[in-house]
């Protein structure tokens, strides 16, 4: 496990701390001929070989360095402008997936850790941990539509998908709360939500859209809320 925090810190010190926003600029721009590509691949390895500070573990190094060269060349040849956002979730993605199959090949870890998936509160987890991510937002916008159809249309001023990534989040915050025995936080961010939306609400002076907007939080909140009790029940 050692290895494996190891492993991460250098990536993470190597993507985040010693990368210039120059050189990604310039890796986007000149792709496999440019030269901060394979000088930021080179650093890795050197901190991959640093933290570990065993010559045993050189295949290691090796593995980590030639894989973090292909999983940025991928996203760099692969990747759009609008695409961008995606293309770095799922490059982070790739890389710590790489991180772990190298711990654990190099490593000869015991697949006895993949029987975890066999614990109902760990599958538990990631099912409703899913299903309050887009599962939840489209069955909401299906159940609102016919309502939100009746709202008169006012000028676009919010950010692209914003509330649904807002709805998203507080779900898995209510669901966190819950999961950890903190009742009252909910109390706190439904009414930190409130304040928010109070601004906006008594500036549109529009009943239909107030409306709207508490029927939605309900239901959001309260998905969130039955999905952690569910869990509760599930993991005791």
């Amino acid at each position: 496990m050692l290895i494996l925090i190891k492993l991460i810190l250098a990536h993470i010190i190597g993507d985040f701390l010693l990368q210039p926003t120059t050189w990604v600029k310039e890796k986007e721009k000149l792709k496999a001929t440019s030269p901060k590509l394979y000088l930021h691949v080179l650093i890795h390895g050197a901190l991959v070989a640093l933290l570990l500070w065993d010559l045993s573990l050189w295949p290691i190094v090796l593995a980590i360095t030639i894989l973090h060269l292909l999983i940025d060349l991928i996203k760099l040849y692969a990747q759009k402008p609008k695409t961008k956002t995606t293309w770095f979730i799922a490059d982070q993605a790739m890389h710590l997936l790489s991180i772990m199959i190298i711990w654990a090949v190099f490593t000869e870890v015991s697949v006895n850790w993949l029987l975890v998936f066999q614990d109902p509160a760990v599958l538990g987890l990631i099912t409703i941990v899913l299903f309050l991510t887009q599962p939840t937002s489209i069955i909401l916008s299906t159940l609102l539509k016919k309502w939100a159809d009746s709202i008169p249309s006012q000028p676009d001023q919010s950010l692209q998908d914003a509330g649904k990534y807002i709805g998203t989040l507080e779900r898995l915050f209510v669901f966190s709360f819950i999961a950890t025995g903190h009742w009252e936080a909910v109390g706190f961010l439904l009414a930190a939500k409130s304040v928010f939306r109070f601004g906006d609400l008594k500036k549109s002076k529009e009943r239909k859209l107030t409306e709207y907007i508490l029927i939605g939080t309900l239901l959001s909140f309260g998905t969130a809320m039955l999905a952690g009790i569910i869990f509760l029940s599930i993991s005791n």
